[in-house]
């Protein structure tokens, strides 16, 4: 059965690569490139990954147009009005299939298996404002259908202003505020959480126990709001703070969407700081980034109900997460290469849990380490390879082992996963992906073979993830 399944993938590739040979190149890519008229290859080397030229258009704002505005000035002809005849909008389609390594338990609990194979069609469905709103104010907003939620609502969203001087010697300072609502988006490099790697995965795989809170954890849960500078676009700064936005939750008093309560759990108690240093040097085709980054988030553990007291107040979990990153772009004619990674260290100090008994340790630390290499050829074939490793102390509170089936449980209280991710792109047009990705473990939660005390090994989680990925 599973060779079948292997063969149909195979073939549907072969088919869609086929297709796609006969294909002109396009022109450009959607939302920036309609305010722009600019070609793709602009702003990216291939979508996701900005160039430099793309980061400090990010950092300006997302403001640079040409279409043809609607203008409006007062008596001292100070502008009141300048907006696009056309609205940058775009709409981003996933088409997926996932086979998993190993079939998981039936979920009914009977001795059956569910199947190895997931389609999702789509995965993801998205629609972004992507541009200009006002004179030096620009938005990156993105709604999503997601199929494994089976609903639509808030993705990454980052709205800006920003403007610019010119200094001595011909050398530019360009200073903002962004607002977002997931620590990184606002990052103007693919070294980072929320851009970086892999840009696309399957929902329907099995996920580790253990991740840092800045490494997606918070996503779409925070409001932030912080100020930058880049100068000489080369060295850039960012200091902000975020706070609790919980997206689905309903006071139960009021059922209205707030304030929190003791019924949320994990809120931010106060603001959570967040800080960003990076610098980039550029020779010829080249440059290269080297930064910092973290922030601090001290959070009520809540998850009350009604009648089962959990206020937001008194122990917190506070977990406190430095980051380091780099990322190497070669830009040529035919060849494109870039080298990008980062180490995420957190320590946790989880007096909140620790008193209520469910952790063991009142602290421990977590570790992840990601590296990622990717080559492309004339922006249309591709390969990628990452490395991926998250370690930690053991605490079987925080990573508890579980009743048969384990599957995504831990029988020794250890995080540690390791893995390897392999991926091979085809772009027919600018705007169009074809991807083949192949993700291994060779340790999850802890352990390598039987990590879960059930019989289940690492490698039985691993998954081969086919996907055609349109942006318009």
């Amino acid at each position: 059965m599973q060779h079948a399944q292997w063969i149909r993938g195979a073939w549907i590739l072969l088919l869609l690569l086929g297709l796609g040979l006969a294909a002109p190149v396009a022109k450009a890519v959607p939302s920036f490139a309609r305010q722009t008229g600019m070609a793709c290859e602009a702003c990216h080397t291939v979508f996701p990954e900005l160039t430099h030229f793309g980061r400090v258009f990010k950092a300006n704002a997302f403001t640079l147009d040409n279409l043809k505005q609607v203008r409006d000035i007062d008596a001292t002809k100070q502008e009141l009005l300048s907006l696009a005849t056309l609205p940058p909008l775009a709409a981003m389609v996933q088409v997926s299939q996932t086979w998993l390594n190993s079939p998981l338990p039936d979920g009914t609990g009977g001795p059956g298996k569910s199947q190895t194979s997931t389609v999702g069609f789509p995965q993801q469905i998205s629609l972004f404002y992507a541009g200009k709103v006002a004179p030096h104010v620009g938005a990156m907003i993105q709604l999503t259908y997601g199929n494994d939620s089976g609903t639509i609502g808030i993705d990454n969203t980052d709205l800006r202003y920003a403007n610019s001087v010119v200094l001595e010697h011909e050398r530019s300072l360009i200073y903002g505020v962004s607002v977002n609502n997931n620590p990184t988006v606002q990052d103007l490099w693919n070294s980072t959480p929320a851009w970086g790697y892999p840009y696309a995965s399957t929902n329907a795989g099995v996920s580790p126990l253990a991740g840092t809170e800045i490494d997606g954890g918070l996503a779409q849960d925070v409001a932030g709001i912080s100020a930058y500078v880049m100068w000489n676009e080369a060295l850039y700064g960012e200091l902000g703070v975020y706070r609790s936005a919980k997206q689905g939750a309903a006071n139960p008093i009021t059922g209205a969407a707030g304030p929190l309560d003791g019924t949320t759990s994990n809120v931010i108690s106060g603001v959570a700081p967040y800080g960003r240093v990076a610098y980039e040097y550029q020779w010829g085709r080249h440059n290269l980034e080297v930064g910092v980054y973290g922030a601090n988030f001290k959070l009520l553990p809540g998850g009350g109900s009604v009648g089962t007291p959990a206020a937001l107040s008194g122990p917190v979990n506070e977990f406190r997460d430095v980051a380091e990153d780099f990322q190497y772009q070669f830009v040529g004619d035919e060849h494109l290469f870039s080298l990008a990674g980062t180490r995420i260290h957190e320590s946790m100090r989880l007096a909140a849990s620790f008193a209520a008994g469910a952790v063991t340790n009142p602290s421990d630390d977590l570790t992840t380490i990601r590296v990622t290499g990717t080559y492309y050829y004339h922006r249309k074939l591709g390969a990628a390879i990452t490395h991926f490793s998250t370690t930690g102390s053991v605490d079987s509170g925080l990573y508890p082992a579980g009743p048969a089936p384990g599957v995504i449980t831990s029988a020794n209280g250890s995080p540690d996963t390791k893995g390897w991710i392999a991926e091979l792109n085809y772009l027919p047009w600018l705007n169009t992906k074809l991807s083949l990705q192949y993700t291994t473990y060779t340790q999850f939660n802890g352990g390598d073979n039987n990590y879960d005390g059930f019989g289940r090994n690492a490698s039985a989680n691993g998954s081969t993830y086919l996907l055609l990925w349109l942006t318009f």
